[in-house]
């Protein structure tokens, strides 16, 4: 039997909540909940954990492209303090995926975010660090032509991260497009670092569904499973190869992992033609926000009626389709919003109206230069 969802704890109850459980209670100046979003228990349940290959993961994880990037994320070493904030109340909320990379850090910030997250854990309220699912990705750098060099850069990535096994070791694109002698060599690079018990799974990011049935076959022949299909998927990325990848995946017992699901902040709500982000996003806002009139007002609409936010309903949108949602954190707010995602459901009309809304978008976000057909 299902029990009715949650309204969006505001921080202190999230800051106080032990893990794994809890009552969650309202401030008195808060306003009303509807009845329909009480909910009483944990976020979510341990039978609502998703399967990954091996491992049993949070409906939801945590992004960490921020974690280093200064040029697109404003990164400033200040925020560290905050940003172990963020990771340890993700983790007495019962969040246990991270996602990360090896590219992920801008100049001499190169590894930042992996290492940051092996400062978390080693500081963390963790008893172990298979507590902890790290999914990381390795950048198909021009140089790194063998397998062996694909092996290293995992062992380096191990050793920022402070763990002796990743979770989910992944490729972060394909070089299909433009290296596809090189292709063969990364793939030979994620069996060698299975077989050699350095990842628990493996996935991919950034592959359409042709290269992805390539994949999946010639692993099979090595008898490793493909875990993880790490792709931008959202309201604004949700197009006709999108989905036919979610179907390949459903096929094959691949999960979605779904990166972007705010559309890098334009569902939040938060941003307008007249108020846009610092940085390089902005040129993107600009092109994109004045088509988003239906679709921010449908998501507006339907939070209100939710007793949510807007950045709750987007990314529960992703849940709803099976995938599992790593939106980016760098505040403990965006983490007490976003955990508010889980702990109920969008009706199917619900999800029809969003998508319907979505369609009449005239611009759709931008897709990862290194994304396969």
């Amino acid at each position: 039997m299902s029990l009715p969802a949650a309204k969006a704890a505001p921080a202190m109850p999230f800051a106080s909540q032990p893990h794994g459980g809890g009552i969650l209670l309202r401030r008195p100046s808060s306003p009303p909940v509807p009845a329909a979003a009480l909910r009483l228990g944990p976020l979510f349940w341990p039978w609502e954990k998703v399967k990954v290959g091996p491992l049993s993961v949070s409906p939801m994880g945590f992004g960490t492209w921020a974690w280093g990037n200064q040029l697109l994320w404003g990164y400033q070493e200040s925020m560290d303090t905050e940003l172990q904030d963020c990771f340890n109340l993700a983790l007495k909320n019962g969040i246990n995926l991270f996602d990360t990379a090896d590219s992920y850090g801008t100049g001499k910030l190169n590894g930042q975010s992996e290492r940051l997250l092996g400062k978390f854990i080693s500081e963390g309220p963790i008893k172990s660090p298979d507590d902890v699912v790290i999914t990381t990705k390795f950048a198909a750098y021009p140089w790194r032509l063998t397998s062996g060099q694909f092996v290293n850069a995992c062992k380096s990535s191990l050793d920022r991260l402070q763990i002796d096994r990743l979770g989910i070791g992944q490729l972060h694109w394909s070089t299909a497009n433009y290296a596809p002698l090189q292709e063969r060599a990364l793939w030979d690079g994620l069996v060698d670092m299975y077989d050699k018990g350095l990842v628990r799974a493996v996935g991919v990011s950034n592959y359409g569904p042709k290269q992805l049935l390539k994949i999946h076959s010639y692993l099979a022949s090595r008898g490793v499973p493909l875990s993880t299909a790490q792709v931008q998927f959202s309201l604004l990325s949700m197009g006709n190869e999108q989905m036919e990848l979610k179907t390949v995946c459903d096929s094959l017992g691949v999960r979605v992992i779904a990166y972007s699901p705010l559309g890098l902040g334009m569902l939040t709500g938060k941003y307008d033609a007249s108020n846009l982000p610092n940085g390089p996003r902005s040129v993107l806002f600009r092109q994109i926000l004045p088509g988003l009139e239906s679709l921010l007002s449908c998501l507006k609409s339907i939070a209100v009626r939710k007793g949510k936010t807007m950045s709750q309903v987007a990314i529960n949108w992703c849940i709803c389709k099976g995938a599992i949602p790593i939106p980016g954190v760098k505040t403990v707010r965006h983490v007490e919003d976003n955990l508010g995602a889980l702990g109920w459901r969008l009706s199917t009309d619900e999800i029809s109206e969003l998508e319907a809304a979505a369609m009449e978008c005239p611009k759709k976000m931008v897709q990862n230069i290194f994304q396969t057909a």
